[in-house]
């Protein structure tokens, strides 16, 4: 249900200057979406994996996660050209030429050897396009975090937290090209929240907890929480707020402590994403929503969820065309282009749902 919540959040901060990205969790925190579904998709991993790492071949066990990765690569280049040919034809038959000089699609014309080079490479990413080839960064080094965290599960949280201080410590990252700097999403940066994800996946598959229930933090993250929609909500409170940190920055505290830097994931954005998920994590009202029928879709799109998000992405794409050639806020013209994309996304997330359950209705059973 998680998931699918998130799925729809991405979805509707896809197509910018909608009346309905104002309500996303994006504006109520300072984590979005995108940290709900880096997480959790460790947490997909280590539930689905982890088991194949304690028992059985590990080559095979290793080869299941890297064909993942290998799927996720395809996928991102399918819906980059999908998405390239959709504001060409935007440009070439509504006239819409602006959307040529963004989400990162100038270098194309502008370098467009230098660009051809770098999509397929993973150096030269699309606006909105760039979580993919994160994930899969990540999936790679899954089998090594798993075959580490299923023996020093502690250890390895510590290692993934002084990688994240040492990437932001240094600005290291990957590379771009033909672009100057580096990644978007800094997987250096980013694989904390997958580390703790694929731990918590990898100790719930054998009925346990990476993170203990605990009353202290459960109070500690219900207060940040609240410190927070303070902080953003109230102006008093955020003049103050950032007026301190600005401070802090001037003393020589690092960037990535006292900024709101996605790329690097800065610790203010990290603690907000850890505290939500600990907090919704352990609201029982929360079990009781997601397993109701109002969740319902939520839970047919998490099910389907790179399907869900690979459609979805590409149909953010074209309903950023629409909304192009129709600009301002308008509640009804916003509702229909997005409840419309949704109710797609739902359909689409049943028909697979439903053709799996006859697929292994109809499997032959082994002798």
């Amino acid at each position: 249900m998680f998931r699918g919540l998130a799925l729809v959040m991405i979805f509707i901060n896809h197509v910018p200057g909608t009346v309905y990205e104002t309500f996303t969790n994006r504006n109520f925190g300072f984590s979005d979406a995108a940290e709900a579904f880096v997480f959790m998709s460790g947490m997909a991993a280590g539930l689905a994996y982890s088991n194949r790492f304690r028992s059985g071949s590990l080559w095979a066990a290793i080869a299941k996660v890297w064909a993942r990765a290998r799927q996720l690569y395809f996928v991102h280049i399918v819906i980059t050209m999908l998405s390239l040919a959709i504001f060409a034809g935007a440009a070439k038959w509504f006239g819409l030429t602006d959307l040529l000089t963004k989400n990162n699609i100038a270098p194309l014309f502008q370098q467009p050897l230098g660009t051809l080079i770098g999509i397929p490479l993973l150096t030269h990413q699309l606006g909105y396009l760039n979580i993919l080839p994160l994930y899969m960064t990540l999936l790679l080094a899954t089998p090594l975090v798993l075959m580490a965290g299923l023996r020093r599960p502690w250890l390895v949280l510590i290692a993934s937290v002084a990688l994240w201080i040492v990437a932001g410590q240094l600005r290291l990252n990957l590379p771009a090209f033909p672009n100057p700097g580096g990644w978007f999403f800094n997987p250096f940066s980013w694989q904390i929240l997958f580390v703790i994800g694929l731990l918590s996946g990898a100790a719930m598959k054998v009925g346990g907890r990476f993170i203990p229930w605990s009353p202290v933090l459960f109070g500690l993250a219900t207060a940040f929480l609240v410190f927070t929609l303070l902080w953003m909500k109230v102006p008093p409170v955020g003049r103050t707020m950032n007026g301190a940190m600005g401070w802090l920055s001037s003393l020589g505290v690092p960037f990535y402590i006292t900024w709101f830097d996605k790329t690097f994931l800065s610790l203010p954005r990290l603690l907000h994403a850890l505290a939500l998920f600990y907090f919704l994590g352990h609201l029982p009202i929360m079990r009781r929503f997601a397993a109701g029928a109002f969740a319902t879709p939520l839970r047919l799109m998490g099910r389907q969820g790179l399907a869900v998000f690979a459609t979805g992405t590409v149909l953010s794409m074209l309903l950023q065309s629409v909304k192009a050639g129709h600009p301002g806020n308008d509640p009804i013209f916003d509702g229909v282009i997005l409840g419309s994309g949704l109710l797609f996304l739902v359909a689409l997330a049943w028909v697979l749902t439903k053709t799996a359950e006859i697929t292994r209705i109809k499997a032959p059973t082994k002798p």
